[in-house]
């Protein structure tokens, strides 16, 4: 956990990364994080987050500062628990994102994700950091997001374990 010195306690900020060796062609891997249902295959079958219109591809680049979609966030893909509006203010198409969104449990949400080849395949990396709606919750969710991307990188490494 990571808490920033200084702040009050309502603004303290938590965070984590995981990595994860994947064997799998780095273009391969971010056509699959630029997807939402690559997403949803990361989070399956714990969430799913909905998207608008039928297709799921999110644009690249996206609109940079503004919200892109309101995605609900279904516990077990059925119950609406969260949602986050996706809100994405870097992007280098085929290497990384900074999504910087607000969601009805976080006053801030910031998830940056980097795609690095490697002689095997990529490295994929995912480092978040959040500050709470409701500060006294803050360790709580960060057991329950920290476990959510063992999660996605249990997944992650399951879907691209070529010659493995």
């Amino acid at each position: 956990m990571r808490v920033i010195e200084g702040m009050a306690p309502s603004n303290r900020e938590y965070g984590f990364s995981f990595s994860s060796e994947l064997r799998a062609p780095p273009e391969e891997v971010w056509s699959h994080s630029t997807h939402m249902r690559g997403v949803n295959r990361e989070f399956f079958p714990l969430v799913r987050m909905t998207w608008p219109g039928a297709d799921g591809r999110l644009p690249s680049p996206p609109p940079f500062g503004e919200r892109l979609f309101r995605s609900w966030i279904l516990l077990f893909g059925l119950l609406p628990m969260d949602y986050d509006d996706l809100t994405f203010v870097e992007f280098e198409s085929g290497r990384r994102f900074l999504e910087r969104s607000v969601m009805l449990s976080q006053r801030q949400w910031v998830h940056e994700r980097i795609v690095t080849p490697t002689e095997m395949g990529c490295r994929l990396t995912d480092s978040v950091r959040f500050i709470p709606r409701l500060g006294p919750l803050g360790a709580l969710q960060l057991g329950l997001f920290r476990l959510a991307f063992r999660w996605r990188h249990r997944n992650l490494r399951r879907l691209f374990s070529r010659g493995q």
